[in-house]
């Protein structure tokens, strides 16, 4: 069984992180941070707005001051940026301070998750399919590279896929089990 202080989330856009993540956090008694929605209180800006701002190494200059800071505490379900895995050291801090996940998704599925969704710098050119496909072509390796379990999230609603990978986590990390103190 893995130990980790941390069970952190990685994949595509519209794979679940945040949604998957918040109620993955409440089942585990754990707090729960979405590292975009983290940036954007430390910044008071949209991401969108960093984007159009600092640009893309900008914004990820952000992403990693902010995911050091909060893979330095414990008992967190963190919900990365698709593109956190981008650079080296987050992955490295993410293996160190987590258990990591992988959520998987199709991209049909991912293009049904994200039809109304126009927040995504990266999806704001139009062709959304192929912007996703480039992604994939890039980010994927690492998202394998980088986590201990892969996990489809199929179709399920956010509700029945953090159910169903509660209960995998349940033999495979440590963080699934409650410290003494909270089980008395």
């Amino acid at each position: 069984m893995h130990a980790a202080p941390n069970l952190i989330l990685v994949g595509p856009m519209g794979a679940g992180k945040s949604s998957i993540g918040r109620r993955l956090a409440a089942r585990l008694g754990f707090g729960f941070v979405d590292l975009d929605e983290e940036i954007e209180r430390r910044t008071g800006a949209s991401i969108t707005t960093i984007f159009d701002c600092e640009g893309e190494p900008g914004f990820r200059a952000r992403e990693r001051a902010a995911l050091a800071d909060v893979l330095a505490r414990d008992r967190l379900v963190v919900a990365t940026g698709g593109g956190a895995v981008l650079d080296e050291g987050n992955r490295a801090l993410m293996r160190e301070r987590g258990f990591v996940v992988h959520l998987q998704v199709s991209l049909p599925v991912q293009l049904q998750r994200l039809a109304r969704d126009h927040s995504r710098p990266l999806l704001g050119c139009g062709d959304r399919e192929g912007v996703l496909q480039r992604l994939a072509a890039v980010r994927d390796l690492l998202y394998r590279q980088v986590s201990h379990l892969g996990f489809d999230t199929g179709e399920d609603a956010p509700g029945a896929a953090a159910a169903r990978l509660g209960r995998l986590l349940e033999g495979l990390w440590e963080g699934t089990r409650r410290p003494e103190a909270e089980r008395e």
